[in-house]
This record gives structure tokens, C-alpha cells and sequence, in this order.
């Protein structure tokens, strides 16, 4: 997306607006909104998301950039159209998944969260194998 935007002639700041576009199209959270959910100050967004909330984000910037290949913008003004555009369309994935589930998908759990998910998991499925191992014990 970076180099689609580099060919179109961003620079410097019009970066991170051009990204903030796209988080409020399909998040429809700014991106400091979006940090501030999370609770991070320096901390990588993206490296705080869930699953689901990073394949949204990609779905946003694949979008925006195969739009802006098609379209080729020419100014940053209507970059910005573009960047809305394909934030939009997983904005309406994202409302579409939360209608279905009935949850919502942005979430304030980052990184560590999802870490002591894993472990939970892990440890879970090694007390079932170690209760597995003690059943068949027992029935020798």
C-alpha cells in the first residue's frame, strides 16, 4: 500500500492521514481512538490485534490499494477518497460479522491478552492428554 501511495505522490505526514482514513472507514475509530480502546501509548496497533481485527485491517489496505491501482488518484485529496473507500469495504464486513456473531470484533485485549489466551490453551490440552494417559492406566 505504502509503494501504491508512493507512486501517487504522498509524502511525509499524508502517510499516517491516509491510514487514519482507512482505520475510521473500517473500524470507525480514529487510530489514537483505536490505541486508546487497547490502552496502548507506543505500542504497535497492529501488533495488538486480534485475528479478526488485523484480517479487517488487511481486507482495508488490499482494498485501498488495489482501488488506487485501478483508479490511479492523483491528488492526496482524492487518495483520501480512496483510502475511505477501501476501509469502507471492510467496515461493512466488520458490521456484517458483528451482526452474525453478536459481539463486536474490535476488542480492547492486545497483545499479552492474546498470549495468556495461548498459554491457557496450551496448558489445557496437556492437563486433557495427561488425564488421557492416567484413564488408560487405570484401565490396565
Amino acid at each position: 500500500m505504502t509503494d501504491e501511495w508512493s507512486n501517487r505522490g504522498v509524502k511525509g505526514s499524508e502517510y499516517a492521514i491516509l491510514t487514519d482514513e482507512i482505520t475510521k472507514a473500517w473500524a470507525g475509530l480514529t487510530t489514537r481512538q483505536y490505541k486508546n480502546v487497547k490502552g496502548l501509548k507506543k505500542a504497535n496497533l497492529r501488533d495488538n490485534m486480534s485475528m479478526l481485527e488485523l484480517t479487517l485491517n488487511q481486507l482495508a489496505e488490499v482494498t485501498t490499494t488495489a482501488i488506487s491501482k485501478k483508479e490511479k488518484p492523483q491528488t492526496f485529496e482524492d487518495n483520501k477518497q480512496v483510502a475511505k473507500r477501501g476501509g469502507r469495504v471492510a467496515g461493512n464486513a466488520r458490521k456484517e460479522i458483528e451482526e452474525q456473531t453478536g459481539e463486536p470484533v474490535i476488542t480492547s485485549k492486545k497483545a499479552v491478552d492474546f498470549a495468556q489466551l495461548l498459554t491457557d490453551v496450551i496448558e489445557y490440552k496437556v492437563e486433557d492428554k495427561d488425564r488421557q494417559n492416567k484413564d488408560e492406566d487405570d484401565e490396565e
